[in-house]
């Protein structure tokens, strides 16, 4: 009996080979280092954007997604600052209809408010829930929910980062390596 290859091994589990050369089984892929890896500062100004779309653009950019050295298990993402958390938008009833639940873990420690009472007491937190849902539930995904910086009005403590100002309705993400409609 012949000693299985590793095709063979690989095709008897329903697997196929990483493709870099054709018909080379034994060819690698790139993954980035940790020193290969350098963070940029984007800043976002919430004022007339939609929640929903503009939590997916963060959530993009913090996950490292638009980059093309994106790796699924290695955090390459970006940080964002928010500024002007107040002035988001939300579609629809949902001003009044969405709710905010938390729970203490104790019997009948369930707390809701509206969406509405969350705008006035901490609108960060509409932001940093939406973003939160997109992300990674894991190790990963909390370290890429640091990145995340959401501020009421245009101040933050983030300027000696030198931020790039990015606006989301325009496409202007494009220049990150692959959201957004060319320039």
């Amino acid at each position: 009996m012949r000693s299985a290859t590793i095709d063979d091994r690989w095709k008897s589990r329903g697997l196929a080979p990483v493709v870099g050369a054709p018909g080379n089984a034994n060819s690698f892929r790139y993954f980035p280092k940790m020193g290969d890896i350098e963070p940029r500062w984007f800043v976002i100004d919430a004022e007339g954007q939609i929640l929903g779309r503009l939590s997916t653009t963060i959530a993009q950019i913090i996950t490292g997604k638009a980059k093309p050295t994106y790796t699924p298990f290695l955090d390459t993402g970006d940080h964002v600052i928010v500024i002007n958390a107040e002035k988001v938008v939300l579609s629809g009833k949902k001003e009044t209809d969405k709710i905010y639940r938390s729970h203490s873990l104790y019997p009948g420690g369930l707390k809701e408010k509206a969406a509405r009472f969350v705008r006035a007491e901490k609108p960060e937190h509409m932001i940093e829930e939406a973003v939160w849902g997109m992300l990674p539930k894991n190790k990963i995904g909390r370290k890429m929910l640091k990145k995340l910086k959401v501020y009421r009005g245009t101040a933050h403590p983030h300027e000696a980062q030198k931020p790039q100002a990015l606006n989301p309705k325009d496409g202007a993400v494009s220049d990150m390596g692959g959201l957004g409609p060319a320039k």
